[in-house]
């Protein structure tokens, strides 16, 4: 760090990477000595639709799309030294992204160099590689309009006297630093990295030069970040697969086993709700070749961060985790939100929790209230749940005799969602909900009379059993008298 600023000379960096570079592997990569870190490439036009939430629960703050994903997800530990890679190709469009998320992030940086489809085909990515006016005009609109530095990140151009020409015109702007992929726009991982490249640019401009593509031939360790800086000539030095496959290729004491590097993740993919896909989709790729071992084929069966931490040994660690959460989740709504009913967009709401505690084992408020509507010769009453992907908590709504309820506190399962808003309905309609200690409801009562008249018949039927066994009884003693005086009678005459 420089004066507040994020500083890109003498850096290792990690690369931005597509469903890898989520907040989990940033985090990690920290803790094993990273000092800067990538998020992934996030599209402009989906970014510039997202709100900014603070999470008080888990402590971050997300940038979410209207459907209510997390399409960005950031926290304190990590904003002097994130920097947030868009993909764009519109620079007043770039801006307003910028504009979104620069109080949370140490750096803005505009992906160049991706060459997949998804990101070309909208003229992002290497698709601004043949359009240097419009690279230009994108970079000049951000580092005139922001506060934090703007870098980019190129691949290199089919002559070495073309890349160093853009790379030129680039730091005319005013960027902060260039990064440089070694490799042409058509070529792969498996192809080998141009360090010769890397060096002409690192020679050819003056601001730092970051170079990347070095994972497969040159750094597989440590000590071998040097080497592919000194090879390139680069001021510093960004790594992408080397890092994904074993984030402790930033340790200075050397790499650690893989099974406690994927550990380590998976403790912050719990910590901070990371989405189960992706952080089974990073473990795989950290497996590699290892992924049809039993650990990886466990691994891949796995639906649920619960189910992931049981392949990893960490149930017990989940487990305390989501309690803390859900503790603090609960504290949180409880505290924030009137128990009052409101209407909210049509919909009468109320601040209620479902415990399963507070109800006979035999009842639940959706029973009470089926019963309630029936007596009422209403329509049953209709359930709709929805999910919200940033913490896969349910809100339920239900209708009865056309009206909806439904509580403002999310719930951790669909039963328990609906349970809470059919709470909402009775406490609004001031019908007993069945709770111990309250005024018995119409269907507790019906338990009750139903649980009376199962006593008596039982009672009844035992009194029938037993007298059953006392005619049985006295067939058995009956008999036992006939037998024995026929064997008397048949005595006798053997005898005679």
């Amino acid at each position: 760090m420089a004066a507040g600023r994020l500083t890109f000379r003498n850096i290792n960096a990690l690369a931005p990477m597509v469903r890898v570079g989520t907040l989990p592997m940033r985090l990690l990569a920290l803790d094993y000595g990273a000092d800067v870190v990538y998020c992934e490439e996030l599209i402009d036009i989906k970014m510039a639709q997202c709100r900014r939430v603070v999470n008080d629960v888990l402590d971050t703050v997300d940038f979410v799309a209207p459907d209510d994903r997390v399409m960005f997800r950031t926290c304190r530990k990590e904003k002097e030294r994130v920097v947030f890679q868009m993909g764009t190709a519109d620079p007043d469009r770039a801006l307003a992204v910028a504009r979104l998320v620069e109080m949370d992030v140490a750096a803005i940086d505009v992906n160049m160099g991706c060459p997949k489809e998804y990101s070309t085909k909208g003229g992002m990515g290497a698709a601004l590689l043949s359009d240097p006016d419009k690279i230009e005009a994108i970079l000049r609109k951000l580092v005139s309009g922001v506060s934090v530095p703007v870098t980019c990140k190129i691949r290199i151009l089919p002559t070495l006297e073309e890349t160093v020409a853009l790379a030129q015109r680039i730091e005319k702007v005013g960027v902060a630093a260039i990064a440089v992929h070694g490799r042409f726009k058509d070529e792969r991982p498996q192809h080998p990295v141009h360090c010769d490249y890397i060096q002409a640019v690192a020679r050819a401009v003056s601001v730092p030069v970051i170079a990347n593509g070095g994972s497969l031939d040159l750094v597989k360790a440590y000590e071998d970040i040097e080497e592919f800086r000194c090879a390139t000539g680069a001021a510093s030095v960004m790594l992408a697969r080397a890092a994904m496959w074993n984030a402790s290729v930033f340790r200075s004491q050397g790499l650690l086993p893989l099974e406690r590097v994927m550990q380590e993740y998976l403790k912050y993919a719990i910590r901070y709700d990371n989405h189960a896909f992706n952080t089974k989709y990073c473990l795989c790729q950290m497996l590699r070749d290892k992924v049809e071992s039993p650990l990886g084929k466990q691994v891949q069966a796995a639906q649920t961060n619960a189910e992931i931490s049981e392949a990893l040994g960490l149930q017990e660690f989940y487990r305390q985790t989501e309690e803390q959460l859900q503790t603090r989740r609960d504290a949180l709504q409880s505290s924030s939100l009137p128990s009052s009913p409101v209407v909210d967009g049509g919909v009468i709401t109320m601040a209620v929790k479902f415990e399963r505690r507070e109800y006979p084992p035999q009842i639940t408020p959706k029973m009470v209230l089926l019963e309630w509507s029936r007596k009422q010769r209403m329509e049953q009453p209709l359930y709709e749940t929805v999910q919200r992907p940033q913490d896969r908590a349910f809100q339920s709504t239900v209708t009865l005799d056309e009206k909806k309820y439904r509580s403002s506190l999310w719930e951790k399962s669909k039963k328990f969602a609906e349970q809470a808003a059919a709470i909402v309905c009775l406490r609004f309609l001031g019908v007993p909900e069945g709770r111990v200690g309250d005024k018995d409801s119409d269907l507790v009562c019906k338990r009750k009379r139903e649980g009376k008249a199962n006593g008596r018949a039982e009672e009844e039927r035992r009194k029938k059993l037993h007298a059953a066994d006392d005619v049985l009884q006295e067939l058995e003693t009956s008999e036992q008298r006939v037998v024995m005086k026929t064997g008397s009678e048949t005595s006798e005459r053997s005898a005679d």
